[in-house]
């Protein structure tokens, strides 16, 4: 079941959600899933050189995942709380917006965004990181995509619908987190055509599963963007519910994921 505002809402116009992660940033970094290995490596080994900027970087999840494969990165991050933790972690971080960020005349091999391309404008994100990448460097927004359990996601989505009403995520039985996603991923690649600056955008598929135990996946589940600003009362009733789904399941259950990946080549023109 997809935890992201829906496509027609404009998600990056959605502020308040998209600076509230860091409420908890050693929970978000505990509990979040990193990057397939295959992905890092497509990306890097497609890329001109190991200068990577990281959009919406977080805590540092993937940047460290690059610094591993042998990459400088820089964070941009707009959630200041989240920015200090990934600093701790050793990643340089400017605090700000995509959009609004000042490169300072610095330049970059690719421009990455994990989990986060929905919250930047997908035309004016677009055209910055074109202006800021090399030619021939590489943009590459990717997302996790799973699916829970249908038992799962039908507590989870009748719990939420009674304690938060009027949410802008659709979480409704029967949602399937492909088809949720399909307008994301198709709003950045079309962002992308627009600047006329890159190659045609492809998409690439990485899949994988993690299997979850009650507590763990209780613990990974409040740092959602559906549940980051609930009042903790709310969010008790919403971990109740799908805590006793998953004690029916028999107190764990497999989540299969796909990471997506929209990456375009920036055209070798100035």
């Amino acid at each position: 079941m997809p935890t992201i505002p829906s496509p027609e809402q404009t998600p990056h116009r959605q502020r308040q959600i998209a600076e509230s992660f860091g409420v908890d940033a050693e929970r978000y970094d505990r509990t979040r899933p990193s990057y397939p290995e295959a992905l890092v490596e497509h990306i890097v080994s497609a890329s001109p050189g190991r200068a990577v900027l990281d959009v919406g970087c977080g805590t540092g999840v993937e940047a460290r995942q690059f610094q591993a494969a042998g990459c400088t990165v820089l964070g941009v991050e707009p959630d200041a709380r989240m920015a200090e933790f990934a600093r701790r972690q050793g990643l340089e971080v400017d605090v700000t917006t995509f959009e609004a960020w000042d490169s300072g005349g610095r330049v970059f091999d690719a421009v990455i965004a994990a989990t986060a391309w929905h919250w930047v404008d997908p035309v004016a994100g677009a055209v910055k990181a074109a202006e800021i990448l090399r030619p021939r460097g590489v943009l590459s927004a990717f997302w996790h995509v799973f699916q829970l359990p249908d038992e799962v996601a039908e507590a989870y989505g009748a719990v939420y619908r009674r304690v938060v009403p009027d949410s802008p995520f659709p979480l409704q039985a029967g949602t399937r987190a492909a088809a949720m996603y399909r307008p994301i991923l198709d709003k950045t690649a079309e962002g992308i055509r627009q600047t006329g600056r890159f190659d045609e955008p492809l998409e690439s598929s990485f899949p994988w599963e993690r299997t979850y135990t009650r507590d763990e996946w209780l613990d990974q589940l409040p740092t959602h963007g559906s549940l980051t600003r609930l009042p903790q009362d709310k969010l008790t009733q919403v971990l109740d519910g799908v805590g006793a789904a998953v004690d029916a399941l028999g107190g764990s259950f497999t989540l299969p994921y796909t990471t997506v990946a929209i990456t375009a080549t920036r055209s070798g023109t100035p």
